[in-house]
């Protein structure tokens, strides 16, 4: 009997001998080292770590660059700023283009050439000219130039310092006002079929003195206009040393043509409407094509782009969703098909052939084809109207708060930004 208690205690003192071992093997296994544990978990997936490495730090370099511009955002008072905060914040607002489908179709030149000004001549250009727009006599300029377009004309004008300044289209006599400000003893030619003095009886207007008036009851359609004969009683030997601004609202290709005939190479058009809107046949409607980057269109009601124009029509006005784009038999070159003019009196269907011998065409007597970009992005000027998407990278790009308020752009009244429609520079081929 004690033989047997003796055993018993013995075995019991073996078993709680190898317990005491497991419990301080399993304090042991407790304190390993995290990054014991890490190594041996990257060794299991071997060469895939460094790639999730990756992604990891894209995402935090994506949530840095939203939180950048929604405090950006939030130090002004305007009730938009929150709405385009909250958009910006998942990406779906069109801040930043999501609009790849559609694309930014430019006219391709002809041997390739662009503009000898930098983005950083355009931001020096723009700290100089914002304290010049705020002297301008037509403070509410309602259906003419706004601040971008201003800046554009004052910009090119001064950098081409031209001769002789030609422009097509006056109303008040603003964009008199802005070729003075760039060129302060070149003389003008304007033509207007009403003379901007007509307009002092109701309001501010410009009348310059160095000006040749076309206007009135002495209007002359430009095409109409013997140039050779007033470029030579104005002193001009050499075409190519005038400057063209058309903002009359006419076909486009056919103010190229005769800009062509006339021997004039440098020309601006004011209104340059994207496909779809505007009252005449514009440069951005004629390259438009499937051959272009950015260019063609499809009318499929449930394609991707339907969506996305439909999406985006939401929160801009001038974003043309697929009712507004296409026509009967899916016709969508031009606005619906059509070749408009002459402030939309006039409209002429034309063949997608026809459009496309157009875009043919204009690249061929192409030197330079220049689009201005906004002067800043929509989070900014608080613009409502143009498609971003549908644009050039802003000058001043969103998320630049502090630079906007200090050159001044922030102490104008927001409508002067929403008069945007692509203006753009040509410089035709010498030899045509």
């Amino acid at each position: 009997m004690l033989e047997r208690v003796l055993s018993l205690r013995s075995r019991n003192a073996q078993i709680n001998e190898e317990g005491d071992e497991d419990a301080d093997e399993s304090k042991t296994r407790k304190h390993v080292s995290f990054a014991m544990r890490a190594t041996n978990h990257i060794s299991k997936i071997g060469f895939l770590w460094p790639c999730l490495l990756f992604i990891f730090f894209l995402i935090l370099a994506d949530i840095f660059v939203h939180y950048r511009n929604i405090v950006c955002l939030s130090s002004s008072s305007s009730p938009n700023d929150s709405f385009y905060s909250r958009f910006n914040l998942f990406g779906i607002d069109g801040l930043d283009s999501e609009f790849g489908l559609l694309g930014v179709p430019w006219c391709r030149s002809k041997h390739g050439k662009t503009v000898e000004w930098t983005s950083k001549d355009l931001l020096k250009g723009l700290e100089e000219f914002v304290p010049i727009y705020e002297t301008r006599p037509i403070k509410n300029n309602m259906y003419g130039m706004g601040f971008d377009h201003s800046f554009g004309l004052w910009f090119i004008a001064r950098w081409l310092k031209p001769d002789l300044m030609i422009e097509s289209g006056a109303f008040k006599g603003h964009s008199t006002w802005v070729l003075r400000q760039a060129m302060p003893d070149t003389p003008i030619i304007s033509l207007s079929p009403r003379h901007p003095e007509k307009y002092l009886k109701k309001g501010p207007a410009y009348v310059d003195g160095n000006c040749t008036y076309f206007a009135g009851k002495d209007f002359v359609d430009f095409g109409s206009v013997n140039w050779g004969s007033v470029l030579k009683n104005h002193g001009v030997i050499d075409p190519n040393r005038v400057l063209i601004f058309f903002d009359d609202h006419q076909n486009e290709i056919k103010r190229l043509k005769q800009a062509l005939k006339a021997g004039f190479r440098h020309l601006v058009f004011e209104d340059n409407y994207d496909t779809g809107t505007g009252d005449h046949y514009s440069f951005r409607q004629i390259c438009d094509q499937f051959y272009i980057r950015g260019g063609g269109h499809s009318c499929f009601k449930d394609s991707d782009e339907a969506r996305l124009r439909k999406k985006r029509r939401k929160f801009w006005e001038k974003a043309a969703d697929i009712d507004e784009l296409c026509g009967e038999g899916e016709v969508w070159w031009g606005v619906k098909g059509q070749m408009r003019d002459d402030f939309n009196h006039s409209n002429k269907a034309i063949s997608f052939a026809e459009h496309f011998q157009n875009s043919r065409f204009v690249e061929s007597v192409l030197d330079v084809y220049w689009e201005l970009p906004p002067v800043a992005g929509p989070s900014l000027t608080h613009q409502t109207r143009y498609d971003p998407a549908r644009v050039s990278s802003p000058i001043v790009e969103d998320g630049r708060f502090g630079f906007f308020q200090r050159i001044g752009l922030g102490k104008l009244e927001t409508s002067v930004f929403n008069g945007y429609t692509q203006m753009v520079y040509l410089q035709l081929h010498e030899e045509t």
